[in-house]
């Protein structure tokens, strides 16, 4: 059994570590080397603009057909969260703040109705 203080640095060093692996290929893509975009940088810049929308869908399809394939009432709190989610991104055009509000109202939904 590991100790909570070597489980808490095991923590924080994974979470560093996915935290440069997502964040070093935007460091060293960026904008600056536009004067010698050769095909690499192309397809990394190509890579940045398309990945994360495409991901975001990829999730939200799963989201949305977890519930139908097993339970299909579970649906509801899926398609509320996701509604709110939508509308705070078109809102204030921040994805961060639309998932993590998203998030939260169907936690609150699934801890209330769901039970």
């Amino acid at each position: 059994m590991v100790s909570i203080p070597a489980a808490a640095l095991y923590t924080l060093c994974l979470a560093l570590t996915v935290f440069f692996c997502r964040v070093l290929p935007f460091l060293f893509f960026r904008e600056k080397q536009e004067a010698r975009r050769g095909p690499l940088i192309r397809l990394f810049s190509l890579a940045e603009k398309t990945v994360p929308p495409a991901a975001m869908t990829v999730l939200a399809f799963n989201a949305l057909s977890s519930p139908v394939k097993s339970n299909p009432p579970e649906l509801l709190p899926v398609l509320v969260a996701s509604g709110l989610t939508a509308l705070i991104y078109l809102w204030k055009r921040n994805a961060l703040a639309g998932i993590f509000s998203g998030t939260a109202l169907y936690m609150l939904l699934e801890r209330l109705f769901m039970q």
